[in-house]
């Protein structure tokens, strides 16, 4: 059974394995929606605090994928993000107080959860090598493989697939290692790049202080935001956060952590998420929720007690109350090839969960949902994968 708080240089490694997913939803959703840094930051850290000290093992806080990546594709206002957010805080405290959510847990198929886990370890890794490679939104929005570094080409070579491979030889070396946490090597090594070979865009003007975040920067939505929201962030990203940030996160909390996870519950990550998302809204943030893939970008990277919980959150926290808005500065360090090291990683963490996948028509079920996962979307993997799982039992049909 892994102890309740751990504050350790492993424990630390792993609270750093899921910046590849924060980061780059939350910096995109500042530069183009222009959501408030230091309220985003700060809530973020705050949720971090809180979930570890409820659930009392490793929880991720992550930003919801299908909001973040539409909103910031299509350049929408915060006053829509903020009202996803709250909306998204409504539904899920409305699922988790009635119980909704342990009917629903109750009716999902192993094999359907195990697609979730397997699509989104695909994805997290496929997203891993556009890091790389430059091609994800962010890069391609900058036009530049690495916007933060002033060196773009090593000879013939792209600089950010330089990084990216020394940094994946370099994390296998050390993925078992205890002396030096290969989170924490590749975060530090990456910041000493940003630092040797970076513009430094904004840390001229970073004025130390003390800084507390506003209390709706942003306003309040209207009536037509809320409309827009749930019909185009809301209704989409739903099955999703039901499929991975609840059902799929807590099959492998329990999978990792036994009956430490007791906590872990349908009911309670519903409600976690709802009161995230509110907080969230009232600092001018993002919408946020729990999820495998930074579950085990966390385990992977060495995370094993709540303690990374509460050091991750005290870092998110301590630096924005210093930085305030200019926190940006700070996380522009690190290269985005780096961000793809940890995203590798934990994708390939997470995707290997099906190895306890044994029946050929729940490995059918499996590879199916990651099929419609990569022509379409997750949540609709999710929901034909539990239909097809149930028609699946009948002995009539065999695959």
């Amino acid at each position: 059974m892994p102890l309740p708080y751990a504050f350790n240089r492993m424990e630390f490694a792993g609270s750093l394995g899921d910046l590849g997913t924060l980061l780059p939803l939350a910096i995109g959703m500042i530069m183009v929606n222009g959501l408030d840094p230091s309220g985003l930051f700060f809530s973020v850290g705050l949720f971090y605090i809180l979930t570890g000290l409820y659930f009392g093992v490793t929880t991720p806080v992550q930003p919801m994928k299908v909001i973040g990546a539409y909103a910031i594709a299509t350049a929408m206002n915060p006053h829509q993000i903020m009202a996803s957010g709250i909306l998204m805080g409504a539904c899920l405290l409305f699922i988790g107080v009635t119980g909704a959510i342990t009917l629903i847990g109750k009716y999902i198929p192993r094999a359907a959860v195990r697609g979730v886990q397997l699509s989104t370890g695909t994805l997290l890794m496929a997203e891993g090598v556009k890091f790389m490679v430059g091609k994800t939104k962010i890069q391609m929005l900058h036009q530049m493989a690495e916007p933060y570094l002033a060196i773009q080409q090593l000879g013939p070579i792209p600089v950010g697939l330089f990084i990216g491979i020394a940094g994946c030889l370099l994390t296998l070396l050390l993925l078992e290692s205890k002396k030096a946490p290969a989170g924490l090597v590749i975060v530090g090594v990456g910041i000493i790049v940003g630092l040797m070979m970076g513009t430094r865009e904004g840390l001229g003007d970073v004025r130390p202080g003390f800084y507390l975040p506003a209390i709706l920067p942003l306003g309040f939505p209207e009536g037509v935001d809320f409309t827009f929201a749930l019909l185009a962030l809301v209704l989409p990203q739903m099955p999703m956060t039901l499929g991975n940030a609840v059902i799929a996160d807590m099959d492998l909390s329990v999978n990792y952590f036994g009956d430490a996870a007791r906590r872990v519950t349908g009911r309670a990550l519903c409600v976690s998420m709802a009161l995230g998302n509110f907080l969230s809204a009232l600092l001018g943030g993002m919408p946020v929720c729990h999820g495998a893939g930074g579950l085990a970008a966390h385990y992977r990277f060495g995370a094993r007690s709540a303690g990374s919980n509460l050091m991750i959150g005290a870092a998110f926290i301590l630096f924005t109350l210093v930085l305030g808005n200019r926190i940006l500065a700070l996380f522009n360090l690190i290269p985005m090839a780096v961000m793809g090291v940890l995203l590798l990683f934990a994708g390939s963490q997470l995707a290997m969960t099906i190895l306890d996948v044994k029946e050929r028509k729940e490995m059918f079920v499996v590879v199916t949902i990651l099929s419609i996962t990569l022509a379409s979307n997750l949540a609709a993997g999710f929901v034909v994968g539990i239909l097809l799982a149930y028609l699946l039992k009948s002995e009539r049909l065999t695959v």
